[in-house]
Formats: C-alpha cells, structure tokens, sequence
C-alpha cells in the first residue's frame, strides 16, 4: 500500500484548496479513505473517511460543510476539498488506509 499526497501549499483565508492522495499497491475501492489533520503541537484528528466504492462520506462534526471529500476511481486518487480557510487551516492533513499514511500535506496559511 502507497499513499502519495500533493505537496505543501499557500492556503488563502477565504478561499479554497484541494489535496490529492494518490493510492497504489491494493484495490482501491476496497478499503475506504480516512483523512486526519495533525494542527502544530497537537495530536491526530479526524477529518473523516470516503468510500471510494460508491463515494460514501462521513464527516467529523468539527469539520461539516467546510471540507467535501471525493475520490476518482479511475486514479485511485482520493481528495479533500477545504474551503472556507482560516487560520486554524494552518496544519498537516493525512490521508491513511490499511494502516498506512501518507507523507502528508503541508498546509501555511498567509496573513
């Protein structure tokens, strides 16, 4: 199992970005597709999971109707939408399946 995500980025209060992860080495519509966020001095927390099978989602309370997940079978990419930003956009955002992650997407937000 590989994730490989879209690398770091400029993340615009107001505005919106999309992170790609990029899934190889299994099937991808097997498992689904969990994204978790890691804020500077803090632990993992869960964004929330797509089922890349029939695009299923479940969203973390903190983080509904701000992020929209999707996931293209025909990659075997998955996304996470952000929108909305603000300053506490300013993390690290996972995606992981099967007990694997990805590198991780840096994300800075300008002032």
């Amino acid at each position: 199992v590989q994730l490989v995500q879209s690398g770091a980025e400029l993340r615009n209060p107001g505005a919106s970005v999309k992170v790609s992860c990029k899934a190889s080495g299994y099937t991808f519509i097997n498992y689904y597709i969990d994204w978790v966020r890691q804020a500077p001095g803090q632990g993992l927390e869960w964004m929330g999971r797509i089922d890349p099978e029939d695009g299923g989602t479940k969203y973390a309370q903190k983080f509904q109707g701000r992020v929209t997940f999707t996931a293209d079978t025909s990659t075997s990419t998955a996304y996470v939408e952000l929108s909305s930003l603000r300053s506490e956009d300013a993390a690290v955002d996972y995606c992981g399946t099967g007990g694997r992650r990805g590198q991780g997407t840096q994300g800075t937000v300008s002032s």
